[in-house]
């Protein structure tokens, strides 16, 4: 079976470098090599992560084709196609469809309510205008998501037969994920895990295929996962340990801490935030360096990263 038949694995959401006007391209570019050489399974963009409520159209377009180049079929994309209306969704999937992406990943808008029925209806309408794409139902909680619960999504799922994947991230998404998988239609083809891979070992234990963690620490996720799947359940576990105190603060400051890490290991230059984050001040900085360093990571991109894990 090709390896992108199936999403399985580390799927960062990468995040979107900016300039002092607009998107940086060249910083882009960089973020995406970044992740292949961390060796991720696939990647994702936009998402929140991505800071894509900030991003114009234009934007949102040059940088989603700017990833689809760089990758160059080399591992699976997922498109980032949630908007407020079914319109706007259809058009950034079209987008997607015409650079070759067939998974596009939609979060229902909140305003249809967390109803099966709606949420079915809303991404029936998005199926009907993209023949050929695979839908992954983005489960966000409240207050960002709709919260849906475990058996509305199965119900989605059941009406909606081009929906393959459902990103669970509500609190706690372990019993959900069991839920959804226990009951789940054929033409299901997994549930993927987020929350920022502070839940992946339990998410995994569930049956989760995948995870969609933030960039900075991907090759320790990617590590992580091929001790997991080799059975060296142990030394997945002691990875994960190592990655909690930096996750716990990527928690808080988001994307503010993905741009920091990135900066210390030479993918950024300029670490400017769109979205409403907290600041960092010097002893959140501190704390942040401090368990990125027990991360036994390489702290420049140009060091060897894939494979670059301490002991």
């Amino acid at each position: 079976m090709d390896l992108l038949m199936l999403l399985t694995g580390i799927l960062p959401v990468l995040p979107t470098p900016f300039a002092d006007a607009g998107v940086d391209l060249d910083a882009m570019r960089r973020v995406v090599r970044f992740a292949l050489a961390a060796g991720v399974d696939g990647v994702v963009f936009p998402g929140f992560a991505s800071e894509v409520e900030t991003l114009s159209v234009d934007e949102r377009a040059a940088l989603l084709d700017l990833v689809v180049a760089e990758v160059d079929g080399r591992v699976a994309i997922v498109a980032g196609a949630s908007a407020p209306s079914v319109e706007e969704v259809v058009h950034y999937g079209r987008q997607a469809l015409a650079l070759g992406v067939t998974r596009l990943m939609v979060q229902p808008p909140k305003s249809i309510g967390a109803g099966a029925g709606a949420v079915a209806s809303f991404l029936a309408a998005v199926a009907a205008e993209l023949p050929g794409a695979e839908i992954i139902l983005q489960n966000a909680p409240a207050p960002r998501g709709s919260d849906l619960s475990p058996e509305a999504v199965l119900e989605v799922v059941r009406q909606v037969a081009a929906v393959r994947y459902v990103k669970e991230e509500t609190l706690p998404a372990g019993p959900a994920i069991t839920a959804i998988l226990a009951d789940a239609p054929e033409h299901l083809l997994g549930v993927i895990g987020g929350g920022g891979a502070r839940y992946i070992l339990d998410e995994y234990d569930r049956g989760a295929c995948a995870a969609m963690p933030a960039l900075e620490i991907a090759d320790l996720h990617v590590a992580l996962d091929r001790d997991y799947r080799a059975g060296r359940r142990r030394e997945a576990r002691a990875l994960y340990v190592k990655s909690l105190p930096l996750l716990v603060l990527q928690a808080v400051y988001r994307m503010r801490l993905t741009k920091h890490v990135l900066g210390l290991r030479g993918v950024l230059d300029n670490r400017a935030v769109r979205a409403p984050t907290p600041e960092l001040d010097a002893l959140a900085v501190r704390d942040i360096e401090s368990c990125f360093a027990e991360c036994g990571l390489q702290s420049l991109v140009s060091a060897p990263i894939a494979g670059g894990v301490g002991a």
